[in-house]
């Protein structure tokens, strides 16, 4: 039986192995946006890195607070077009489908309505406590608004009462000899 050489390395597993080839400081292509090219200073050198970010300003942290807890005010309302796709998709009777839809458009409002403060909670600052107040009028606004395409389906299927019909169980009977009084009979 004869021995057979190993097969050598896949040449990726060698590039991975290998450091990158350093690049000569001459040359005319300019580094992306946002790359820094790695120094050969020793961090024990004392040079400062001039392209070091500084840290934010309290200001900058509270503006990026407000713009994200608007994301999350605005978030319900990505979900409305697909909830009305699910609306139009699935039929107007009883059926599972429709029954799932009909749990997650009531569900999820509401459970979103009555954690509001904890789903700010991350957000707030005492320098921007009074500017939340529209931001989570805008959040329940958003939330209504995913109710109401809810409260549109079930009455698209025919359960809530809003004909005549559905209260005549509420309505007295007729009088019959009122109306053959009145005819002449």
């Amino acid at each position: 039986m004869s021995t057979l050489a190993p097969t050598p390395p896949p040449s990726w597993i060698s590039d991975l192995t290998t450091p990158p080839p350093t690049r000569p400081k001459n040359t005319s292509i300019p580094d992306p946006p946002g790359y820094t090219a790695p120094s050969n200073t020793k961090k024990g050198s004392g040079a400062k890195d001039k392209n070091a970010r500084k840290p934010p300003s309290q200001e900058d942290t509270d503006q990026l607070k407000i713009k994200k807890a608007w994301e999350v005010a605005f978030a319900p309302m990505k979900q409305l077009p697909m909830n009305a796709i699910g609306i139009y998709m699935t039929p107007n009777t009883l059926q599972i489908f429709s029954i799932t839809l009909l749990y997650m458009l009531f569900k999820t409002p509401l459970v979103s309505i009555f954690s509001l403060n904890s789903t700010f909670a991350r957000f707030v600052t005492p320098r921007t406590s009074s500017q939340f107040l529209l931001i989570k009028a805008a959040y329940v606004a958003t939330n209504l608004l995913a109710l109401a395409l809810g409260i549109y389906k079930v009455n698209k299927m025919g359960l809530l009462p809003t004909t005549r019909s559905d209260w005549l169980a509420w309505e007295g009977g007729r009088e019959w000899d009122l109306v053959a009084e009145r005819r002449g009979l």
